[in-house]
């Protein structure tokens, strides 16, 4: 067995990684640990004795953060005795990623791999659309429209969690059609709740008129759109000049049924956030120009969220 004491992370990473690469998606590799829960308010990295042994201690968020770099699932870890654990790494099937699946209308569709991911069960992805919601001041508003809305979990939250749910009309779009229809499905019931299956590049057609909250979730940076000229031409004609805006970009990937952070480019192996910041960049200081206070806040998806400043 794996047993680690005073080796630094540098080394532990290195060795872990070898171990890796010569096993397959469905092995556990484990390794015996000082119990991240031995010591209270120890920072990572601090060396401690225990019968003569020197450890360096972690807490279990750092083991998990390791096991996303190497692209793995953290299991529950397996108690020893008081002093010692057992740290179990499952490497992450890369072939199950909706990433790697063909661009077309059904990418993200209801028997797609996307369809079975839950953003609102993702603590820090819920909490921080929650703020966002309360930042803008959504009892304030009324028309709300949702670009790439897919099956509808940005509005459940809204129906969910804000009593003014009723008073509000609610306006989805995707070009997917499968989403679309359960999407409607789930909001069958909601007469203030609409959905359309349709290319976000010919909004025009739509005569959707403005409104005051316009939110999209990891969908302008499609491939299919021109990200500025969409932004501007969004902003400019269906954005009241008093309203807000909640944009999501995504710095994440899911992979084997895990959220694993960071965003990749398809000419990088690893993480890389150029895109991302140009982006989140691009926008922050057109809406700051049309007089917009605008925050870039979270972790797996940073969303910006722009409330109007005018007098």
């Amino acid at each position: 067995m794996i047993k680690f004491t005073d080796q630094t992370l540098s080394t532990i990473y290195k060795q872990l990684l070898s171990e890796l690469n010569n096993i397959s998606f469905d092995d556990i590799l484990e390794f015996q640990v000082i119990n991240p829960d031995f010591y209270n308010g120890l920072y990572s990295g601090t060396k401690v004795e225990i019968e003569k042994q020197i450890y360096i201690h972690r807490n279990l968020n750092s083991w998990n953060d390791l096991a996303q770099k190497l692209f793995c699932k953290m299991l529950v870890p397996k108690y020893i005795d008081e002093t010692h654990v057992l740290i179990r790494f499952k490497k992450l099937n890369n072939k199950t990623s909706f990433h790697n699946m063909k661009d077309d209308t059904e990418k993200y569709g209801v028997e797609s791999e996307f369809f079975n991911i839950n953003k609102n069960e993702e603590p820090e992805v819920l909490l921080t659309y929650l703020k966002a919601l309360n930042s803008v001041a959504l009892n304030k508003k009324k028309r709300v429209l949702n670009l790439g809305v897919n099956g509808g979990n940005e509005f459940e939250i809204i129906k969910n969690e804000f009593s003014e749910f009723k008073d509000l009309e609610l306006v989805g779009i995707d070009y997917c059609p499968s989403a679309i229809n359960r999407a409607k499905e789930c909001f069958e019931n909601d007469e203030n709740v609409s959905f359309y299956c349709h290319d976000i590049n010919d909004l025009k057609s739509l005569d959707l008129g403005s409104f005051d909250l316009i939110i999209s979730i990891g969908t302008l940076q499609s491939s299919n759109l021109d990200f500025n000229k969409t932004f501007m031409d969004i902003v400019q004609n269906y954005l009241n000049k008093e309203g807000a805006m909640i944009l999501g970009f995504p710095n994440c990937r899911w992979i084997d049924g895990e959220i694993v952070y960071g965003a990749k480019a398809s000419n990088y192996s690893y993480s890389e956030m150029s895109v991302l910041f140009k982006d989140a960049v691009f926008c922050k200081k057109y809406l700051q120009q049309k007089k917009f206070r605008v925050t870039l806040t979270g972790k797996y998806y940073i969303f910006l969220t722009a409330t109007s400043i005018r007098k």
